[in-house]
């Protein structure tokens, strides 16, 4: 049967004792509608309940709240039970505690997301040069940190971690400490050119209709992208580390820190690169046009957020596509160049070479061999 994670927009009158009896009231008559309440999540601070169902519909949960107590959630989503145990930490109702009359779940579901890797490329041994070490080994290495700090793996991929925190005290302290692993690494291993990049945001697991945590790993993968080397986290991190820390201060120069007016810029520069990158036509007077600004105003602005000028960052964009194209033998290289946006296979290729080091073609046989 299938699992459902709701979220119910609650008023400020309700309470955490509030949520926890109408949670009850579910539980109660939860086999008249065939479903199965597992656990809840209740964030009092910005008044939001997320409940875990199985149920053999979205409108079998729908019935059970009608009837159990007339709360009708606001937004509704099939999910995986795995996906949200290794975001959340749980699936099921902690154990009651013995002198308690009632399960009052104090855990509002809000997360800190850290994601925190190498790029792709960095991954392959065709592809850097070192005397000693293994990224992979280094990357591994990182979890011990992550745990050290409270933080549940959300995602392993080859070249990246994601990674969920209740705390965001606790994911800045732990991406310093990875960020110091790193370096260590790196310098035993003789990288100079090695770099780590973090991005760091904060969420709750539904929201505008989103995918579960969508919202919030979306924005840490574009501040992940746009990372140098330094720790990028959104404004609020900043400002929810503070009211968590006050008395801890941290090295700013290890983290950059966007505004609310960074965030909005990166967002929608994501979203109109991710709609057109592959379009050979794009132009930046086309990126400008979109985001407002002019020719000058966009280079500025571009160079001060990604340290790349705008033609940079879409050719940056478009050759990491290829790659991961390239990786999954998805068509030789002019079908390739062609799908990504370049013009002719040949610019295709002296752009690779010049960021890559060597040839789509030298690239594409060493992932065939």
């Amino acid at each position: 049967m299938p699992i459902f994670m709701d979220r119910h927009d609650v008023s400020d009158e309700v309470t955490a004792e509030v949520v926890a009896r109408l949670h009850q009231q579910d539980l109660a008559i939860q086999k008249q509608y065939g479903c199965r309440g597992l656990t809840y999540w209740f964030d009092e601070h910005r008044k939001m309940a997320f409940c875990l169902i199985e149920a053999p519909s979205e409108q079998h949960i729908i019935d059970m709240h009608t009837e159990a107590h007339g709360d009708v959630p606001n937004q509704i989503i099939e999910v995986d039970a795995e996906v949200v145990e290794s975001f959340l930490g749980r699936i099921k109702d902690p154990e009651k505690p013995k002198d308690a009359d009632l399960n009052i779940i104090a855990d509002p579901a809000f997360r800190t997301i850290m994601i925190t890797g190498f790029d792709e490329t960095f991954m392959d041994d065709s592809l850097w040069i070192h005397e000693g070490g293994n990224p992979i080994n280094c990357l591994h290495s990182f979890k011990d940190i992550f745990s050290r700090f409270e933080g549940n793996i959300a995602r392993q991929e080859s070249n990246r971690f994601i990674v969920s925190f209740k705390s965001v005290a606790q994911a800045v302290w732990c991406a310093i400490e990875v960020q110091s692993q790193f370096e260590a690494w790196s310098d035993t291993a003789n990288c100079p050119k090695a770099m780590l990049k973090t991005g760091m945001s904060v969420g709750v697991p539904l929201t505008e209709d989103k995918p579960f945590f969508e919202k919030a790993v979306k924005a840490a993968e574009r501040m992940f992208y746009i990372s140098n080397g330094r720790i990028v986290v959104s404004h609020e991190v900043k400002k929810l580390y503070r009211s968590e820390k006050l008395n801890v201060p941290v090295d700013v120069t290890l983290f950059e820190v966007l505004s609310t007016a960074d965030e909005k810029f990166l967002t929608r520069l994501m979203n109109y690169i991710e709609e057109t990158w592959q379009n050979p036509d794009l132009h930046v007077d086309d990126l400008g046009r979109h985001l407002g600004y002019s020719r000058s105003q966009l280079y500025r602005r571009m160079i001060s957020l990604s340290g790349m000028s705008p033609n940079n960052f879409v050719r940056d964009y478009r050759l990491n596509k290829a790659l991961g194209l390239i990786n999954q033998q998805s068509g030789n290289i002019s079908e390739i160049a062609y799908e990504t946006g370049f013009n002719s296979p040949s610019y295709f290729a002296k752009c690779f070479h010049k960021k890559y080091g060597l040839s789509p073609s030298d690239y594409q046989q060493q992932v065939a061999d």
